[in-house]
C-alpha cells in the first residue's frame, strides 16, 4: 500500500483527524501575507479541506449544522448593538451604500446566472465569494437543503456553493483591496493621505499624531513646576479641552485642594493626567513662563481607577468627545466632571480614534479613568457598567439558537417563490435581538467578547472544513466546466458595487473621502481592505465609515443566501 493510500484509509476511518488537519493547515495558509493581501483562516481552511476531500473523507452532516448554528448566532449577537445603533439618520445615510451593494450584487449574479446557465449553488457561491461574506455559504447551503430535489442533486449544489466561493473569494478579496486603497484615489484625483490628515486635524487631532504608532499608554501623568505667575486651574482646564485634568497641587510641600478658581503661584507643583498628545502642549498653559516637567507623581498619592461602560444616556448621542466633560445646556448632557477622562472608545469590534471631535453614539463602550469618588457618578450619568466576567451564559445562547431554528422554519411565498430565513437566518435574527438586549443591560451575565470570537471562529471554520471535505471530489468538475469565467465574475462583482458606492458617496452624499473608502470596505465586509486603506491613509479615520456599513452588511448579506438560491432557480430553471 502506498503512503497516500494509507493516509486516505486513516482519514476515512477517523474523519475527525481530517477536520482538525484541515483547520491546522488552513489557518497556517491564511496567515501568509502577500503585501496587503492575506487570505485569512477561513479561506485557507476551505482550500485545505478541498484538497483533503479528494481522498473521499466526509463527516456527519449534523457536525457542520451544529457549528454553523453557533457561528451565525454569535455573528448576530456580536453585531446586534451596532446594527440597531446605526438605524438613525447618519447611519442610514452611509448605510445607503449597503443597499447599493446588495442591489448591484444581486443584479450581477442573476445576469451571470442567466447568461452562463449557472445552477443555484454556483450562483450563491459566486455571490458569497465576490462579496467576501463567508456567512452566505452557510445560509445558501441551508436553503438548498430544503429544495424539493433528490439528495444527490442537493449534495452537488451544495458542493458547487463551496467551490464557487473558494474561487471567487480569492479574486474578490484581491480586487477590493487593490481598488479601494490604490485605484479609487486615482479615480477621484485625490491624495488619500492628505485627505485623511485634513480630516484628522479637522476633528481636533494633530497631524503628527495621525501617523504615529502608539508605543506608550494613551493616558499619562505629568508634574509641572510653575515658574511664573498668571496661570490658573480654569485656564489650564480650558487649554486641555477635555483631554486632561488637574488632579493635584502641592504648594510649599503641602497638598492643597483644587478648584477651578485656584490660581497658580511660583513654585507650585501641578499634577496633570491626560492624553499624551494633549500634555505635550500643556507646559505652555500653566503660566506665561515655562514649567519644568517630570513624571514623578508619587508625592501626590493619587490612585486612579478605571471602569468600562456602555453609553446609554440619550443626551450624549452625537456629543463630541471634547464636550463630554462639560455640562450641557439646561443639564441636557451629563457633567462627567473635569477629573474623569475617556481612555478608549470601542464601537463594535473596532477601537475608534480618540479625537476631540469624535461623535459618540449609543452602544459605544467607553473606558473611563478617575478617582474612586469620581468614577462612580460618571459611570452612572453616562450609562451602565459592563460586567467583566469570563463566564458564558450558555443558557442564553442555546435558547437563542432554538428560537432561531423555529423562526427559520416559517416561509412565505413572494410571486410564487417560497422564501424563508432558514435556520441560519433565524439564528442570525435572534442573535441580533439578544445582542441588542444585552447591550442595553451590560451588567447582566452574557457571552464575553472572547467567547463570542471563539464561537465565530471555530463555528465558521469547522462548518467550512466540513463542506469543503464533502465537496472535494466535485470541485474539479466545476472548475473544468466554467474555467476562467468564475474568477472574472469574482472581479466584476467586487468592483462594480464598490464603484457605484464611490460615485454616489462622493458626488451625491458628499462623504469625506477617508470615511467613504472605509465605508466601501465595510459594505464588502472586508477587514483586509480596511487595513490597506488605513495604511494608505496614515491614520484611522476610515473607521468612522467602516463600522457603520460593516455592521449593516454583516446582517443583510447573509440573509441574501436563501434569496439568491430562490431567484437563481427562477433565472435558470434548467
Amino acid at each position: 500500500m502506498t503512503l497516500l493510500g494509507w493516509v486516505g484509509d486513516l482519514l476515512r476511518a477517523h474523519p475527525e483527524i481530517a477536520l482538525f488537519l484541515a483547520l491546522a493547515i488552513g489557518y497556517a495558509i491564511g496567515q501568509i501575507k502577500f503585501g496587503p493581501i492575506q487570505l485569512g483562516g477561513i479561506c485557507g481552511t476551505l482550500i485545505a479541506a478541498l484538497v483533503i476531500g479528494q481522498l473521499g473523507v466526509t463527516l456527519e452532516p449534523s457536525v457542520k449544522n451544529v457549528f454553523f448554528m453557533l457561528f451565525i448566532f454569535a455573528l448576530g449577537y456580536a453585531g446586534g448593538p451596532q446594527f440597531f445603533a446605526n438605524l438613525n439618520a447618519k447611519g442610514l445615510r452611509i448605510g445607503l451604500l449597503c443597499l447599493i451593494e446588495v442591489v448591484v450584487v444581486l443584479t450581477l449574479v442573476l445576469l451571470a446566472t442567466h447568461f452562463m446557465k449557472l445552477d443555484p449553488g454556483t450562483a450563491a457561491g459566486m455571490m458569497a465569494g465576490a462579496a467576501t461574506e463567508s456567512a452566505v455559504v452557510g445560509t445558501a447551503t441551508d436553503a438548498i437543503s430544503k429544495l424539493a430535489l433528490p439528495p444527490e442533486q442537493i449534495h452537488q449544489l451544495q458542493a458547487n456553493v463551496v467551490t464557487a466561493y473558494s474561487i471567487t473569494y480569492i479574486f474578490g478579496l484581491i480586487t477590493i483591496v487593490v481598488v479601494t486603497s490604490q485605484l479609487f484615489p486615482l479615480i477621484l484625483r485625490v491624495n488619500l493621505r492628505e485627505e485623511a490628515d485634513r480630516l484628522w486635524k479637522a476633528m481636533g487631532g494633530e497631524v503628527d499624531d495621525a501617523n504615529a504608532t502608539a508605543a506608550a499608554p494613551e493616558l499619562v501623568g505629568r508634574v509641572y513646576e510653575v515658574r511664573a505667575v498668571g496661570g490658573s486651574v480654569a485656564r489650564l482646564t480650558e487649554r486641555l479641552g477635555g483631554s486632561g485634568s488637574v488632579q493635584g497641587l502641592i504648594r510649599h510641600g503641602r497638598p492643597l485642594p483644587v478648584t477651578q478658581d485656584t490660581a497658580f503661584e511660583v513654585g507650585d507643583r501641578v499634577l496633570v493626567i491626560g492624553h499624551r498628545r494633549t500634555l505635550v502642549d500643556a507646559i505652555q498653559s500653566v503660566g506665561p513662563g515655562m514649567a519644568e516637567e517630570s513624571g514623578d507623581v508619587a508625592a501626590f498619592g493619587l490612585v486612579l481607577q478605571s471602569a468600562t461602560l456602555v453609553l446609554r444616556n440619550e443626551a450624549v448621542q452625537g456629543l463630541r468627545l471634547r464636550d463630554l466633560s462639560l455640562p450641557g445646556a439646561n443639564g441636557a448632557a451629563p457633567p462627567v466632571g473635569d477629573s474623569v477622562l475617556v481612555g478608549k472608545v470601542s464601537r463594535g469590534t473596532q477601537s475608534m480614534p480618540l479625537l476631540p471631535d469624535l461623535k459618540l453614539q449609543l452602544g459605544d463602550r467607553l473606558e473611563v479613568f478617575g478617582t474612586a469618588e469620581q468614577i462612580g457618578p460618571a459611570v452612572k450619568s453616562l450609562g451602565e457598567p459592563v460586567l467583566k466576567s469570563v463566564k458564558s451564559n450558555i443558557a442564553l445562547a442555546s435558547a437563542g439558537i432554538v428560537l432561531g431554528v423555529f423562526i427559520g422554519m416559517f416561509s412565505v411565498k413572494v410571486g410564487g417563490v417560497p422564501l424563508s430565513l432558514g435556520t441560519g437566518g433565524g439564528a442570525l435574527l435572534t442573535g441580533l435581538v439578544f445582542g441588542w438586549f444585552q447591550a442595553r443591560h451590560p451588567s447582566r451575565l452574557s457571552l464575553p467578547d472572547d467567547a463570542l470570537n471563539l464561537l465565530k471562529d471555530i463555528g465558521l471554520a469547522t462548518f467550512i472544513a466540513c463542506v469543503g471535505l464533502a465537496s472535494g471530489p466535485q470541485a474539479l468538475e466545476l472548475v473544468h466546466k466554467y474555467g476562467v469565467s468564475l474568477p472574472l465574475m469574482g472581479v466584476v462583482i467586487a468592483v462594480l458595487p464598490a464603484f457605484c458606492s464611490l460615485m454616489v458617496g462622493h458626488h451625491l452624499l458628499k462623504i469625506d473621502v477617508p470615511v467613504l473608502f472605509g465605508a466601501i470596505a465595510g459594505q464588502q465586509c472586508s477587514t483586509p481592505a480596511l487595513s490597506a486603506i488605513q495604511s494608505a491613509a496614515g491614520n484611522t479615520t476610515p473607521l468612522l465609515g467602516y463600522t457603520i456599513t460593516y455592521a449593516i452588511s454583516n446582517v443583510i448579506l447573509p440573509l441574501m443566501g436563501p434569496v439568491i438560491v430562490a431567484l437563481a432557480g427562477l433565472a435558470n430553471p434548467g
